[in-house]
């Protein structure tokens, strides 16, 4: 396990060097296969799995059995082949859940690829080399199997198509997400992810597929898609109504969680350098054009904003007072907007501070059009709303741009190695996260 990282950065992605891992004893890819109640699926599973990774994988694997909690003789026939093929284990938990069973084995696996499948193996094994390759050559963080891509070939029933590509519009309508199928059982993860990423996974069952890649999508870790060839299982036990009902409780609590920033992404973050986008190219000006879209974005909806909330308070007072009230108020929005969009500072460190130097800038805006209106005043004595609606746009247009240049310079400087500055909570050691799954001791351990 690596120790020399901080938990606020990711190690930059490295092409595993897959003698100096077999040297050590230690598996390039540990493929976990979640079962409950499977006694009769079970052997065959593995069997063929462990013959196709014989014949195909040109690393050394591994294949773990992860039992939770099941009532039939799952527990035995996982066992006996533990016993009989040296490239097989078996864990035996005490409770259920898939998402519980993978937490708790990549958890504890020391190979630098995880990957899971389920115990059915509807998605064509051909397709497994070609999900972690991109993580082995340090090209992406996770991977998946899509069932929806065009290329991918799919026999199933129109009443689980239906429901699998409604659950994943809903989770781009809701939680913006890009990738395109969220529950196929045909995923992968670098080691060093999976260490970061899953204490932050709250889920133990069907939804913790679903809530890691939202979560790693929205933390900007790459995530690889291949095209499966996938053929449903009519004997599976998985209970449609049920698991969509969780499903939808996980969408609302993650969205929510998301909404008001409780969830600390930049603990996910690599390191300065990793991003091409953050070398100094001649002749390209870092992050500059990027930054002035973003600005001019959120400036329109801030000055929209703005003479929305102008027009109300005008109601009832004078304009001085209308326009203090409506700027301040657009002010912290605009600021708190240009910190995450235009800027891309995370999480929550640094914001008090930012908002503090965001009102200086505003009232530097303040003097601007407070100026312009008392000038105004003095030169028509009482002007008409819609002629104090066009000085105030003016005045804003200046003060627009001094704003960004006070944002870019001062309130969100860039690093010397051409990056925003972190904030100071990133650089603090992450919490314990959750423990109440990995806390669980592992039972007969084969």
């Amino acid at each position: 396990m690596r120790t020399d990282t901080p938990w606020s950065t990711l190690p930059a992605r490295d092409h595993l060097l897959a003698g100096a891992v077999d040297a050590a004893g230690v598996p390039v890819l540990d493929v976990v296969v979640p079962v409950f109640n499977e006694e009769k699926d079970l052997e065959p599973c593995v069997l063929r799995l462990h013959d196709h990774l014989a014949r195909t994988f040109p690393y050394a694997f591994r294949i773990t059995v992860a039992d939770n909690a099941s009532t039939d003789r799952t527990p035995q026939v996982a066992a006996r082949l533990a016993a009989a093929l040296p490239r097989v284990r078996s864990y035996r938990l005490a409770e259920k859940g898939r998402g519980r069973a993978l937490r708790t084995v990549w958890s504890h696996s020391e190979a630098p690829v995880l990957a899971y499948m389920d115990v059915d193996l509807s998605t064509d094994l051909n397709a497994l080399l070609p999900l972690v390759a991109p993580l082995i050559s340090g090209h992406s963080d996770l991977a998946i199997g899509s069932r929806l891509a065009r290329s991918s070939r799919v026999v199933r029933g129109s009443k689980r198509e239906f429901i699998s590509r409604a659950y994943n519009l809903i989770l781009r309508s809701s939680l913006a997400a890009r990738f395109s199928d969220a529950q196929c059982g045909f995923k992968a993860v670098r080691r060093e992810v999976a260490q970061r990423l899953l204490p932050m996974v709250e889920d133990t069952g069907w939804f913790f597929d679903t809530e890691m890649l939202v979560l790693a999508e929205r933390a900007g870790l790459r995530i690889h898609e291949v095209p499966v060839d996938w053929v449903d299982d009519p004997g599976s036990t998985v209970h449609i109504v049920r698991t969509a009902t969780e499903d939808l409780k996980g969408v609302w609590r993650v969205g929510r969680a998301l909404a008001v920033g409780a969830l600390p992404l930049d603990r996910l973050a690599r390191p300065f350098g990793d991003d091409p986008r953050d070398r100094a190219l001649s002749g390209v000006p870092r992050g500059l054009a990027r930054q002035l879209v973003g600005f001019c974005v959120v400036g329109a909806l801030s000055t929209l904003f703005y003479l929305a909330l102008y027009s109300l308070f005008r109601l009832g007072v004078g304009p001085q007072v209308a326009n203090g009230g409506a700027l301040l108020v657009s002010a912290v929005a605009n600021t708190a907007g240009n910190r995450r969009l235009t800027f891309g500072v995370r999480g929550r460190g640094g914001a008090v501070r930012h908002q503090a130097q965001g009102l200086v800038v505003f009232a530097i805006g303040l003097a601007l059009t407070s100026g312009s209106l008392a000038a105004l005043g003095a030169a028509s004595g009482s002007p008409s709303h819609g002629t104090e609606l066009a000085v105030l746009i003016a005045a804003n247009l200046a003060a627009t741009v001094l704003r960004f240049l006070l944002f870019r310079a001062w309130v969100f400087p860039e690093r010397a190695s051409g990056g925003p500055v972190a904030s100071a909570a990133s650089a603090a050691p992450a919490s314990a996260g959750r423990a109440d799954d990995t806390h669980h001791e592992l039972g007969n351990v084969r």
